[in-house]
């Protein structure tokens, strides 16, 4: 059985919790800063807090201690959100192994740097005076809910490491959850991060009583700005098709 770590337990971190807990395939050990999430779950198999109503697995282990999480860990998945990620992986770093994969499902930008969180990651490890690990970044169309529901989900794991994105593939993959292949990390990044700009802009049509026409349009020119913005960063255009 494979060994994850899930570092962050919100309702996405919760999300794949169950998606790779339901294969029963891996032993998960699912990290939550707060204290009252990891009782729920060990206590009554549900995250109340962020992901109430969906079963967890019983081969997912809720932990407040990250030394516990990632000992051993063979793929860690990186969950936190954006503004947490440098200060996580800080302390991270020297406890994940050199052979370990580290999958990144973060979907923001650092605040400040504005740097992709693949780029922290690194950067954190580099800094420890360490090599980097096998990287990739998991993102697509994908709300927690409806993956824990177990509706059918294509997302994308981008990695320059062929071995990190077959290796996800296969093992995060189900019937419901389907998982595509990518190399151009830049793009699939950039597009999981701001595409939550023009969905919430297209909240706002919807809470103005606009119409079908007016989010049509702001939808088609907002894909045209952000592959723009992609392309310009070093990014693919057809990644954001």
């Amino acid at each position: 059985m494979s060994e994850i770590a899930i570092i962050g337990a919100g309702a996405w971190g919760t999300g794949l919790a169950i998606v790779l807990g339901r294969k029963g395939t891996h032993r998960i050990r699912l990290w939550a800063y707060e204290a009252d999430v990891c009782d729920a779950i060990e206590q009554k198999r549900v995250n109340e807090r962020f992901l109430p109503g969906c079963a967890v697995p019983d081969v997912v282990t809720a932990t407040n201690d990250i030394v516990a999480a990632l000992d051993g860990a063979q793929v860690v998945v990186s969950v936190m959100p954006s503004q947490y990620c440098r200060g996580l992986f800080e302390r991270m770093a020297p406890l994940i192994s050199s052979q370990a994969l580290i999958v990144s499902a973060t979907k923001g930008l650092e605040q400040g740097s504005l740097q992709r969180m693949t780029e922290v990651i690194a950067a954190e490890f580099r800094r420890k005076g360490g090599s980097v690990p096998p990287l990739g970044a998991l993102s697509g169309p994908s709300f927690a809910q409806e993956v824990a529901r177990g509706d059918p989900t294509a997302v994308t794991i981008a990695s320059g490491t062929v071995t990190l994105a077959r290796t996800v593939q296969q093992e995060f993959s189900d019937p419901s959850f389907r998982i595509y292949t990518n190399n151009d990390v830049i793009g699939v990044e950039l597009g999981g991060a701001l595409k939550n700009i023009v969905a919430i802009a297209a909240g706002i049509c919807h809470g103005l009583g606009l119409g079908h026409n007016s989010v049509a349009a702001l939808i088609t020119r907002g894909l045209a700005e952000m592959t723009r913005l992609v392309t310009a960063c070093g990014g693919r255009a057809e990644t954001m098709a």
